[in-house]
């Protein structure tokens, strides 16, 4: 893959050269002058309160060696005071952001992966894109780069010795994955489920399908990799398996890739399958059953990539989640903390309160907050949770936020009903302090405490601090 010059970019966005040389190469993109670094070409986004475009001179002056612009009328001394560095102006930096990643995954001519669904997405990109670089040289996404922004830019910024690019794609509303899809162009497309995320702004689950099938308009004829045991998405493979080239993976429901003789552990599980006519056994290194089906993924990317079984056994033998998610710590006195605060939903808490009820512990401490962007059904969901919290061995509730009353209130009514002495001790809380406060009076060593809400709840912020306390106070 070759680099993109200056000319390239001019071309594709229909821009102006004000200084430079159209044989200038263009390696690496920035859109944050707190971050930018020798070389870097700076694209000034402007949003809806921000505008980056009037940090140009900042950008330049930190070292980049160009700018892309919009709006700026640029003074005859300012352009020869930055006579040795690029400088173009264009209508829109956001659509010319859209147009230069569109161009460079022209020049790509390796293999695109893009990853989407309700929950799981980024742990799916982690466990795929591991096991894809045992093979060939493997560019994913970083953090939560996953939308209109973080998107391009990955493309933008991908080596050019890079072979596969493993790339997340998030939503809120309909026409954002299909802008994501007509960039990236992938070749394999994946949607690990259909859950509730976004439900407020989406209508119904049938609705967040359909937004996520937008997942295929970039491409002519894909790969398409769904998870068989989603509800939703096994009815869309019954209807439409003549149609596209999909291949499923799941544990209940029949399907191209399946686990079985399933061994779940508080830090790992261990599974079956059959692979090129032999069986294999893999083991996961995370504990719950949605990081097998994650690994089952993982497999199938690897079949259609043609990755000998000890590379994709090993890629996921060794794989790592992101920060924040499904995180793990254990304190000096045996107190464990989960932390998988970045994100929520009812399918993920479901999953979150599975995995700490098979911990062996003194207690269960679950402390839950809002799951957001639930709009109208907001009290369903959250009364759902309570609903989860009372499936589960949770011997202390913790809940802060305005949603969250839905699943206390759910959890009471379940204790006004226990017939058995063993009732969850309850308590609601406005701030995250009291949430503190009262966890510095009640851990008991041998806990196990589960943080999960969405990330605007910061609730990630307690589970570190908490983490403090194993080494300094406790």
């Amino acid at each position: 893959m070759r680099d993109i010059t200056v000319k390239d970019i001019v071309e594709c966005t229909e821009g102006t050269l004000l200084n430079g040389k159209e044989s200038t190469t263009c390696e690496k993109f920035s859109k944050d002058t707190r971050t930018i670094t020798k070389g870097d070409i700076y694209i000034g986004i402007k949003g809806e309160n921000f505008n980056g475009n009037l940090f140009w001179k900042d950008a330049l002056d930190k070292g980049a060696d160009g700018i892309i612009v919009q709006d700026i009328d640029f003074k005859e001394e300012e352009i020869k005071k930055y006579k040795d560095k690029t400088i173009i102006k264009v209508k829109d930096t956001l659509k010319a952001l859209y147009k230069i990643a569109s161009y460079k995954r022209k020049l790509f001519d390796g293999t695109v992966i893009a990853i989407t669904g309700s929950v799981g997405k980024t742990s799916t990109k982690d466990i795929v894109a591991n096991t894809v670089s045992q093979k060939f040289i493997t560019l994913k996404t970083k953090g939560n780069n996953n939308n209109n922004i973080g998107l391009p830019f990955t493309i933008l910024n991908s080596p050019k010795e890079t072979e596969v690019m493993v790339l997340e794609m998030g939503m809120n509303h309909f026409g954002e994955i299909s802008l994501l899809s007509k960039i990236a162009k992938p070749n394999i497309c994946i949607i690990t489920n259909i859950g509730t995320s976004h439900i407020g702004n989406l209508g119904s689950r049938e609705n967040i399908l359909k937004a996520k099938l937008e997942i295929l308009e970039g491409s002519d004829n894909p790969h398409i990799i769904i998870n068989n045991d989603n509800d939703l998405l096994h009815k869309w493979y019954e209807e439409n398996k003549r149609k596209y080239n999909i291949k499923t993976y799941g544990i209940q429901n029949q399907s191209d890739i399946m686990a079985k003789d399933i061994e779940l552990k508080e830090e790992s599980s261990n599974f079956e399958i059959s692979l090129n006519n032999k069986e294999e056994k893999i083991t996961v290194p995370v504990g719950g059953e949605h990081f097998i089906l994650n690994s089952l993924c993982a497999i199938s990317v690897g079949v259609i990539l043609d990755i000998k079984t000890e590379e994709i056994k090993r890629g996921i033998e060794s794989f790592k989640l992101t920060k924040n998610r499904m995180e793990i710590t254990e304190l000096k006195n045996g107190i464990k903390i989960i932390n998988d605060a970045y994100n929520s939903s009812l399918e993920s808490v479901k999953a979150a309160l599975e995995y700490m009820n098979n911990i062996k512990a003194n207690r269960r401490i679950a402390v839950l907050g809002d799951v957001l962007e639930t709009g109208e059904f907001a009290k369903e969901l959250h009364k759902k949770i309570g609903e989860a919290v009372e499936k589960n061995d949770v011997d202390i509730l913790i809940c802060s936020g305005e949603n969250s009353k839905y699943i206390v209130e759910k959890a009471k009514e379940t204790n006004l009903n226990e017939k058995n002495s063993d009732k969850k001790i309850i308590y609601y809380l406005e701030k995250k302090e009291d949430i503190i406060d009262l966890l510095k009076h009640i851990l008991e060593p041998e806990d196990v405490v589960l943080f999960k809400a969405s990330n605007g709840m910061k609730f990630f912020e307690i589970a570190e601090e908490v983490e403090r306390w194993g080494y300094a106070k406790m």
